[in-house]
């Protein structure tokens, strides 16, 4: 762990070993701002506006403008022995408190990303927490549907799964390949309108490939409750210039003082051939999945 300038901030923290690093500033946020293997590009995308620097961040569901408010004020850190607690000073007009915590060490090509909550208000307030990474462009994202079975057969009776499409979005899309056993969405700045895809996927895992790198995020999924966008743990959205990568927890009330949390593990994977069906994904992707959910 070290302290360094990046993007024109002083004093983030870069974590890493000799693998990968990430960096997280203490001036804006919380927000991780850089994910990548050591000395090679950025998996993430910088984009500096009023309301932040992009990368990985933190909101909150279901989405409405009053809850969107710049996450550009300095934090409070805390440095405990396996993590650092990067926690809001400045409290927004939503009353909505909110906290990373990132560990002090990484293991192989995997670490783990704590996103908190806080009810700050008088009031109970419905929220999910949504966990969201702007991607380097050019990729595509792979999401994964729950197992297929024949009519007729042994197979559940009923919908074990469910697509949410946005008003502004197009079936016939370019972008968007439907396959039997996964979906992918592609960003494509040759196609400059916005699609977004949010989609049940109980599996716990969604990817984004980009030029021979896989990153694999991967999350609890709670059978039985309750998600924003029609049941949507797991989203993307793609338009000219932007990918976001996005995990959403259940949706709760949370009590004046509570907070509610939400983790992410983050994997990063080289030299992975390009996936364009199923195949493809099932012979070079899906041993890796599974890899992951071996592992402690």
């Amino acid at each position: 762990m070290e302290k360094i300038e990046f993007e024109g901030l002083k004093n983030c923290y870069r974590i890493f070993n000799d693998t990968i690093d990430l960096i997280a500033p203490t001036e804006i946020g919380p927000s991780i701002l850089r994910f990548g293997f050591v000395g090679e590009r950025n998996e993430f995308c910088i984009n500096k506006t009023d309301w932040g620097y992009g990368a990985h961040g933190i909101r909150h569901a279901p989405e409405a403008l009053p809850r969107y408010f710049p996450d550009v004020n300095p934090l409070a850190v805390e440095e405990h022995d396996k993590f650092i607690r990067f926690t809001q000073i400045k409290i927004p007009p939503t009353a909505i408190k909110k906290e990373m915590d990132i560990p002090t060490s990484v293991k192989g090509n995997h670490i783990s990303i704590v996103h908190r909550l806080y009810n700050t208000s008088l009031w109970p307030v419905e929220v999910s927490l949504w966990a969201s990474t702007q991607m380097q462009v050019g990729g595509k994202a792979i999401l994964p549907l729950p197992p297929r079975f024949p009519p007729f057969s042994d197979g559940p009776l009923l919908p074990t799964s469910s697509i949410a499409i946005w008003c502004y979005c197009d079936l016939s899309d370019p972008r968007l390949i439907w396959g039997k056993k996964y979906v992918m969405l592609k960003q494509d700045d040759k196609v400059p309108s916005a699609y977004k895809l949010g989609m049940l996927v109980p599996n716990g895992w969604l990817a984004y490939y980009n030029d021979r790198h896989l990153f694999v995020v991967t999350y609890e999924y709670k059978d039985g409750a309750i998600y924003p966008d029609n049941n949507s743990p797991a989203e993307c959205f793609s338009a000219e210039g932007n990918f976001e990568l996005e995990t959403l927890a259940p949706l709760v009330t949370l009590q004046p003082g509570g907070s509610a949390e939400h983790v992410e593990n983050w994997y990063l994977f080289r030299d992975v051939p390009e996936p364009k069906n199923d195949g493809d994904i099932d012979r070079d992707i899906l041993p890796l999945i599974k890899k992951i959910k071996k592992s402690p």
